[in-house]
């Protein structure tokens, strides 16, 4: 075995990576990780500096891959470890860089530890060490696997990473017929406040396009990118992909993608980004040019369950946090990321502090959970 470190995703050819990514998580694939980076999104100038590994066997052979990325900040992970940085600070140390193992701006579970054989412990624990080593030898922090696979946890614990639980709030499909029996197992006070959202947002005359990457030309993607930029902007930030990471993603995976566009006279009004998986529906992206009564609900979350429930798509992710997704059908659900400090005091410390936060995360899971719409009568 040995292990290559590649600069760029280009340099590892699409039909090796892909074939142990596989075909079910479209932001896993070379091609989404290529746009990333030929687009400018995922770059040294915007802080991320490519480091993937390869694990190749003696005849040459792809055994492992790992998406990794050299880090100037804390941007666009969803994990959150400012206050780990501002501790380094407050000792005369140093956070960054540090090594993460991501996709890049996508807040959802899949596996890091790319294996031609998904059971091989020693090929994902040759990654793990790799990274370590490489931190060491580049002057990093720490690493880390944001979201991983339940499933890659064991190999991480046993890797000396210490495991960090966290929360999301997901859909998960069971077999309705329709969106009329989805609600069926809401509470009658909850099923009215759905209907009523839906009603009042037909009634301001918006209809729905559902559209694919096919049908979306540069024209399409200025008109999206534009109502998402201004949203963002709102909050007083720009999209962390820009508009030629979707050009270029639509046209390599046009199927992976969904748009639901919302429109009033023929003029788009908001527009919601949807990744499609094999199984999973991936809300990722939102933005309207103002305000309309219950349009983002809409838009984000009853459009995207709508699609589930058509395609016979088993669990539909919305994004991180928003205890506003439980009255719309949305549970609690586990995530996690794992985390290696150089220095063995603060990994230490961190372990500590992860072990003491996932008490509260459990507590605050089973509240939230008992704050859902659904009948306690067993149904939903």
């Amino acid at each position: 075995m040995r292990v290559s470190i590649h600069e760029s995703i280009a340099e590892i050819p699409p039909a090796e990576w892909d074939r142990l990514a596989g075909e079910g998580i479209p932001f896993l694939k070379h091609a989404f990780l290529l746009a990333a980076e030929n687009s400018g999104s995922v770059s040294p100038a915007m802080g991320w500096h490519p480091q993937h590994l390869a694990l190749r066997r003696e005849d040459g052979a792809l055994a492992a891959v790992m998406p990794l990325y050299r880090k100037d900040h804390s941007w666009g992970e969803f994990v959150f470890d400012w206050a780990w940085a501002s501790a380094y600070r407050r000792a005369g140390l140093e956070y960054y860089p540090k090594l993460v193992s991501a996709v890049p701006f996508t807040p959802a579970s899949c596996p890091k530890l790319l294996r031609a054989d998904p059971r091989d412990e020693a090929a994902g624990a040759a990654l793990l060490a790799a990274a370590r080593t490489l931190a060491g030898e580049t002057g990093c922090s720490s690493a880390h696997l944001l979201f991983p696979a339940d499933a890659e946890l064991a190999t991480a614990e046993r890797s000396g990473f210490r495991l960090r639980k966290d929360c999301q709030f997901h859909w998960h499909n069971r077999g309705y017929s329709g969106f009329e029996d989805f609600l069926a197992g809401f509470s009658s006070a909850k099923r009215k406040k759905a209907r009523r959202d839906r009603r009042r947002v037909a009634e301001a005359g918006i209809r729905f396009r559902r559209l694919t990457g096919r049908e979306l030309d540069a024209s399409g993607w200025r008109v999206v990118y534009d109502l998402i930029s201004r949203t963002f902007a709102e909050r007083g930030s720009l999209p962390y992909f820009n508009r030629e990471f979707f050009a270029q993603w639509s046209a390599a995976a046009p199927d992976d993608i969904l748009v639901v566009q919302a429109e009033r006279d023929a003029a788009a009004v908001a527009a919601a980004v949807f990744f499609v998986g094999r199984d999973t529906l991936y809300g990722r992206y939102w933005g309207s040019d103002g305000h309309y009564d219950a349009l983002h609900f809409e838009t984000c979350y009853y459009q995207g369950i709508d699609y589930c429930i058509e395609h016979g798509l088993g669990r539909f992710e919305p994004g991180t946090q928003g205890e506003h997704k439980l009255s719309r059908g949305f549970v609690p659900s586990a995530t996690f990321s794992a985390h290696w400090l150089l220095q063995p005091e603060f990994h230490a410390a961190v372990g500590d502090y992860v072990a003491t936060e996932a008490g509260h995360v459990e507590r605050y899971m089973d509240e939230a959970a008992r704050h859902g719409p659904y009948r306690r009568d067993g149904n939903g």
